[in-house]
């Protein structure tokens, strides 16, 4: 559905009930392996937290961001993606506001990101801090290698 002057309506729900893995498609760029849409269904479904947006024309989600809780003190957001396609149409900004709105209550929300991108998200109230992980890259459920 478009509206009059051309612009697509988006729709964003803070759920993953109704969802299908065939509207997932496009995600996961840059990946040395990719979740399968099933698995991405999957770690969409298994969020504490999560807010999607979806085109209201194609049905297919654009974006998505995802956050794991304990509910009472802290959360981490994991993913946040936008199609390459849609960036820069402020999918990414509503998609994060959103989230935190949903998280405005509890103590610590962090997402570990690269230094490429901690601009972005200090727009959003964020701090700069140390952390450490591991990726262990043959664990990606499905791993489909990327293009």
């Amino acid at each position: 559905m478009a509206c009059p002057d051309g612009s697509t309506v988006i729709e964003y729900r803070d759920t993953a009930d109704g969802l299908e893995a065939c509207q997932l498609t496009g995600f996961f760029v840059d990946w040395l392996r990719q979740p399968t849409r099933e698995a991405h269904l999957d770690i969409l479904h298994g969020s504490a937290h999560l807010v999607v947006a979806i085109d209201k024309e194609s049905d297919h989600v654009v974006g998505f961001v995802t956050a794991i809780s304990d509910g009472v003190l802290s959360a981490y957001i994991s993913l946040l993606e936008v199609l390459p396609e849609w960036q820069g149409r402020g999918i990414g900004s509503e998609l994060m506001g959103r989230l935190l709105k949903q998280l405005k209550d509890l103590y610590m929300v962090d997402v570990l990101c690269d230094p490429d991108v901690q601009a972005y998200y200090a727009r959003f109230g964020m701090q700069r801090s140390q952390g450490m992980c591991i990726r262990r890259y043959d664990r990606i459920p499905g791993g489909e290698t990327g293009g």
